[in-house]
């Protein structure tokens, strides 16, 4: 049918060009010839058509200069010497476009109008929020301007009733992203049309042609939270209607096809943990025999930049720097806390010993050297697990093994101290090695949820014991001891150590008068603190103390305060500020 038009209207412009050429064979010829030529030979209603060519003239007013397509009047947007444009009527046919130049008639040629027409959207299920593709025919190249001069429409698309602007508009190609308010229905292509008045003039309301309707069908959305991590980490899916509870033994969720293990499933939210031979892909969500790809998860292996320090004492707070180590306790705090099956078995050891954590991030982890570490590999454990059938847990529980580098125990030695003997307040220097990194307070590592930093345990705290309670730590981790009495530090460094001989009551302060010169002799020693972890894996054992005797120190009977000190120290003395 197509043909046979064409040749019809083929046949027409021959007969007419023969009669026109007979026709000014018996009249006058004019001065210019009008010659033209069409930008295109098919378009929408609506599109914006070019006439290119000469003698057009200038534009004088609508009953001078209008363009007829097929009988109807085209809404003229530029007219110059030698382009016209136009927009094509709503009501438009196939047919011929004729430019009327005053009483001049000049036949532009053949223009077939055609519809919009949606062939597939990909997806045909989708989120709100999401990017869907419309694939057809005669979309226009654009979605176009909104002229603020006119009446003029945009093109646009209509989904589920709401009117959205896409993000990419070709000829046969339009992707668009989903309204929020947006619900299941159809999906139509709207082409703006507005048509001249009837005196030629601008505009007449903006009507739409319309593409044939494709159903799309709208799917709660889906949360994933993480979308990476090492193996054991746990992935909570944020949503609605999952179901109280697995319906099926296939229901499940798959990273790149192989099952997670389920840790719970509510109607609104599933917690899954990454298995032990998981690899990068698409996490999917099977429910009632559907599958719906939700995300891509990237499963990471952690990676060691540095160990810092590599030679130390206990007690020492050793860092690994990296990536990808996830979180420490996935049964924590990690993104959504409660207690399931994976009670948080990762871990660090040194030469074989367990550390204990004091911090767990993505990109570091703090451990303190335990009090029975040995020299040899720092290795990092990620604990994970393989489902039973169902999703469950677990046909099997592993580890994959980090080497983080060599570690060197190093034990205090003193060398020499001076002075042997001094009053309060007096300065003593401790030279030797291994003395390590001072610790001014005690920082307890308590291995519980939170696996970013860890709450001090009430039974834990710098004060003297009390009654019935069993205080295992109320003093720094490294000290030094005059006679059992610890020293203010000055400095500290793994060679020297400087301190300031301390203030004690066996010099009557608090006691005026008395003094006990029995008690002033004693060994002087320095001392690093540490734990060690439970035979469970938890934290921790009493502090135990790595002691190291420098010698015997006198504190003299020196630096005692003068009698003023009984009645002006105190919080309410008035003082000269």
């Amino acid at each position: 049918m197509q043909r046979i038009a064409v040749f019809t209207a083929c046949l027409v412009l021959l007969f007419l060009s023969s009669s026109n050429t007979h026709a000014a064979s018996k009249r006058k010829p004019i001065e210019s010839k009008v010659v033209i030529e069409l930008s295109t030979t098919m378009a929408t209603p609506g599109a914006t058509v070019t006439l290119n060519g000469k003698g057009f003239g200038p534009y004088k007013s609508t009953a001078f200069n209008r363009v007829i397509i097929n009988g109807l009047s085209a809404l003229v947007q530029r007219w110059e010497s030698e382009l016209i444009e136009v927009k094509v009527p709503f009501k438009a046919t196939s047919g011929f476009i004729e430019v009327m130049i005053g009483k001049k008639k000049v036949l532009a040629g053949l223009l077939t109008i055609v519809m919009p027409q949606i062939e597939d959207i990909t997806p045909t299920e989708a989120e709100r929020g999401a990017t869907i593709q419309i694939t057809g025919r005669h979309f226009g190249l654009s979605a176009g301007a909104r002229d603020p001069n006119t009446m003029f429409g945009v093109n646009d698309v209509i989904v589920g009733g709401v009117v959205v602007r896409p993000q990419r508009w070709k000829d046969d190609t339009i992707e668009l992203e989903v309204p929020a308010n947006a619900t299941s229905g159809d999906v139509v292509v709207r082409l703006a049309s507005s048509d001249p008045l009837p005196d030629g003039s601008c505009c007449a309301p903006v009507e739409y042609i319309r593409s044939n309707a494709v159903p799309l069908k709208l799917i709660p959305s889906i949360r994933v939270d993480p979308v990476s991590g090492p193996v054991g980490t746990k992935v909570v899916l944020f949503g609605q209607g999952f179901g109280q509870s697995k319906e099926r033994m296939d229901d499940g969720v798959l990273i790149a096809g192989k099952p997670a293990t389920i840790a719970q499933w509510n109607d609104d939210v599933i917690v899954v943990h990454v298995p032990l031979d998981a690899e990068s892909g698409p996490l999917v969500l099977r429910r009632q025999g559907q599958e719906r790809v939700l995300t891509q998860f990237t499963v990471h292996v952690p990676h060691i930049t540095t160990l810092s320090p590599s030679s130390a004492p206990i007690g020492t707070l050793l860092r690994i720097s990296g990536e990808h180590f996830g979180f420490y306790s996935e049964s924590g705090a990690t993104p959504y806390n409660f207690m399931d099956f994976n009670t948080g078995q990762n871990r660090v050891e040194i030469g074989g010993v367990p550390a204990v954590i004091y911090r767990w991030n993505d990109d570091r982890i703090d451990v303190w050297v335990p009090f029975s570490a040995k020299s040899g590999k720092v290795v990092i454990y990620r604990s994970a697990t393989r489902p039973n059938l169902g999703g469950l847990c677990c046909a099997e529980r592993g580890t994959m093994a980090i080497e983080a580098g060599d570690f060197t125990l190093v034990t205090p030695t003193v060398d020499a101290y001076d002075p042997k003997s001094a009053g309060l307040d007096a300065t003593v220097t401790i030279k030797g090695r291994g003395f390590g990194t001072f610790l001014k307070t005690a920082e307890h590592a308590d291995l519980g949820l939170n696996q970013k930093a860890y709450k001090r345990r009430a039974d834990i705290e710098i004060n003297e014991p009390e009654a019935g309670t069993t205080v295992l730590s109320n003093v720094s981790r490294t000290e030094v001891l005059f006679n059992g009495a610890a020293a203010l530090v000055q400095s500290w460094t793994d060679q020297e150590i400087v301190v300031k001989v301390p203030h004690r009551n066996l010099y009557g302060i608090g006691k005026k008068g008395d003094f006990f010169d029995d008690l002033a002799t004693g060994p002087l020693v320095v001392r690093r603190g540490s734990w060690d972890l439970l035979p469970d894996g938890t934290c921790c054992s009493p502090k135990k103390w790595l002691t190291v005797e420098a010698g015997q120190f006198t504190i003299e009977a020196k630096g005692l305060p003068d009698d003023g000190y009984w009645t002006n120290n105190r919080p309410d003395a008035s003082t000269s500020q």
